[in-house]
């Protein structure tokens, strides 16, 4: 039976294209313009093939997962280790350097506007439990603060 209509210009090809550049974080509108079509036709590529569609979702799955990790991290602080070469007295020697990042008050705000609306999002109910004048965000604050306080401490 003869398909009727206009041919695709999907090709297999472009399936491996927007699993990149999904990766790197592609809107439908960045896509398009890739690959020279209307983001309707992104929409309905997606939506009709099921290579490209699956090719999009995991490569924004990725993304997702790796922005979300490192916005945890920032959230409640991590440690890095950083090693560099320097040239010490005509010898190169490796410099280990392990640095603390305390948490970042904006992060968990953010992290927990987003994960818990119920307890943390702007619309939230007034807690009957709590003292008056009491403020969640400005005790998060002052959380950070003491960490942060904690870490100078330390060294």
């Amino acid at each position: 039976m003869p398909v009727t209509g206009r041919p695709t210009l999907h090709r297999p090809e472009y399936n491996e294209q927007a699993h990149d550049h999904c990766l790197l974080g592609a809107t439908n509108a960045e896509l398009a313009a890739l690959f020279e079509v209307s983001p309707r036709t992104i929409d309905s590529w997606i939506a009709s093939i099921p290579e490209f569609g699956k090719a999009v979702r995991d490569g924004r799955a990725v993304a997702d997962g790796r922005v979300a990790r490192s916005l945890y991290e920032r959230a409640v602080g991590f440690r890095l280790t950083v090693e560099r070469t320097v040239l010490h007295r005509g010898e190169e020697r490796k410099l280990t350097n392990t640095v603390q990042y305390p948490p970042d008050t904006q992060a968990c705000i953010f992290w927990l506007r987003n994960r818990r609306r119920d307890v943390w999002g702007n619309q939230r109910p007034v807690n009957d439990s709590a003292e008056p004048g009491y403020d969640m965000v400005a005790e998060l604050d002052a959380a950070g603060e003491r960490a942060r306080a904690e870490l100078r401490a330390e060294r």
